[in-house]
């Protein structure tokens, strides 16, 4: 059926209908807790102060270089359901010397740094008009803005394309191609009296994104209607798409007997899927030690080449232990301390939990001691038992701190890593983790994400 579209001959923000907002009218299919609504006070730069429901974002840092650069993301991505999203930023002050950038960025990317310089990190700067594409090197985009000046970014996700408007005119494609990644609003700021304030769709806008929105509605509908296909040749595209999602989450058997049923050629690796699909189970059932060891022995460069997920990961296995979760395995103290070193090659530790500790990674961290004197009351060997196990957890979390610490100073401060180790710390504040304010961090559906994060990763790999 047709793509609704909205009627341009209604402003986009008036109220229509009693009780309907101005987002739902911007993205009629999209949870509203799912949109970007103001700036996060945790994924930020210290340098950057939020006031004004955390719309307004203020630079406090000296200003002197790059290295005092400051940005804060968006509290969510853009939802991959938006066709296209918009949001404006006001330039309140440009400040001393107006160095500004606003565009998108994936979540990991440096926030010490102005959008566009890292990779998966895009920008339109302020003080020379250039757009900055993951690289320190800008191109040549659009007129420079400051103070009263109101610049809109929007993101087709259709087409992939970034665009910029200044008061109200568009000024074009600045990048063609983002890659499918979450992206999130993201604005920096690096001098002295900068300040500007967001517009995330629940003001009027200053650019008809609605008609943009219309035209883009249009566009699908017609190439919907369009398209040449015979019935026959859509059903082979869906049973193709319905095999691909099978092969990809590790459904080995079902996308075997799919394809002879559907007469689908079959010619994946039959023993690779089901290794993903092992990693997945051993991920999903809490066994996150055995599930790190068998990645690395199945494909070695995996987490060497993703810290950032290895240390999920690590967190997770955090949980796991604090969960009392027996299936999963503890590490002799300062074993994982060398889990993750760039230089493993030469300091003569195996990368990411590489066989040169996995032996020490396997001790049970609820194993019982047989040895016990018999002398022992019962309630005083459980008592050592317990002391045991906390005295494991307290030192993997001081390898898994000292791990967030190694990261850092390699990669620069990264919030989302930040976030996870305090979440998965703040459990041992309660004697009763399970029925704390934090405890939903112990129910086993939180394991589905760095899951899937997981599973991406070696298909990549793969790739």
């Amino acid at each position: 059926s047709p793509i609704p579209a909205t009627s341009s001959s209604t402003p986009l923000n008036a109220n229509t209908n009693e009780g309907s907002s101005p987002l739902k009218r911007l993205y009629p299919f999209i949870d509203e807790s799912e949109l970007p609504k103001s700036w996060s006070s945790k994924d930020k730069a210290n340098f950057i102060t939020l006031s004004e429901n955390n719309l307004k974002v203020h630079y406090k840092g000296v200003g002197k270089g790059h290295k005092d650069a400051a940005a804060v993301r968006a509290t969510h991505p853009i939802p991959s359901g938006c066709l296209l999203y918009y949001y404006e930023i006001k330039i309140i002050s440009k400040g001393r010397d107006g160095y500004m950038g606003i565009g998108l960025a994936a979540q990991g990317v440096n926030m010490q740094r102005l959008p566009g310089w890292d990779k998966q990190s895009y920008g339109y700067h302020g003080d020379d008009g250039h757009s900055f594409n993951s690289s320190g090197t800008g191109q040549p985009y659009g007129p420079t803005f400051t103070t009263g000046d109101i610049i809109g970014c929007g993101y087709n996700l259709i087409s992939g394309n970034c665009f910029y408007t200044k008061n109200g005119l568009n000024l074009g494609v600045a990048f063609p191609d983002l890659p499918n990644v979450p992206l999130y609003p993201t604005v920096g700021l690096q001098t002295p009296g900068e300040e500007v304030e967001a517009n995330f769709g629940c003001e009027p806008f200053c650019y008809d994104i609605e008609e943009d929105i219309n035209a883009l509605k249009k566009q699908l509908t017609e190439s919907i209607v369009e398209f040449p296909v015979k019935y026959t040749e859509w059903q082979t595209t869906i049973h193709r798409l319905v095999q691909s999602w099978l092969i990809h989450n590790g459904y080995c058997g079902t996308a075997e007997v799919f394809s002879e049923a559907t007469k689908l050629d079959f010619k994946e690796n039959v023993q690779y899927i089901r290794q993903r699909l092992r990693i997945q189970q051993l991920v999903l059932s809490g066994r996150i030690g055995e599930a790190i060891q068998l990645t690395n022995r199945l494909y070695p460069n995996v987490l060497k080449d993703n810290p950032n997920l290895l240390f999920a990961l690590k967190c997770r296995q955090f949980v796991e232990w604090v969960s009392g979760n027996e299936s999963d395995k503890a590490p002799i103290p300062s074993a994982m301390a060398a889990s993750y070193s760039p230089n493993s090659s030469t300091n003569g530790v195996n990368d990411c939990n590489g066989n040169a500790n996995d032996v020490q990674m396997d001790v049970d961290i609820n194993d019982n001691t047989n040895d016990t004197n018999n002398s022992y009351s019962e309630e005083q060997s459980v008592c050592e038992e317990n002391e045991a196990k906390i005295t494991r957890l307290l030192a993997f979390g001081k390898e898994l701190h000292a791990l967030s610490q190694q990261l850092k100073r390699q990669f620069g401060t990264n919030e989302y890593n930040k976030q996870l180790l305090q979440d998965a710390f703040s459990l041992l504040a309660y004697s009763d983790p399970w029925n704390s304010p934090v405890g939903w961090h112990l129910n086993p559906s939180e394991r589905e994400g760095v899951c899937q994060q997981l599973n991406n990763a070696i298909v990549m790999s793969d790739a």
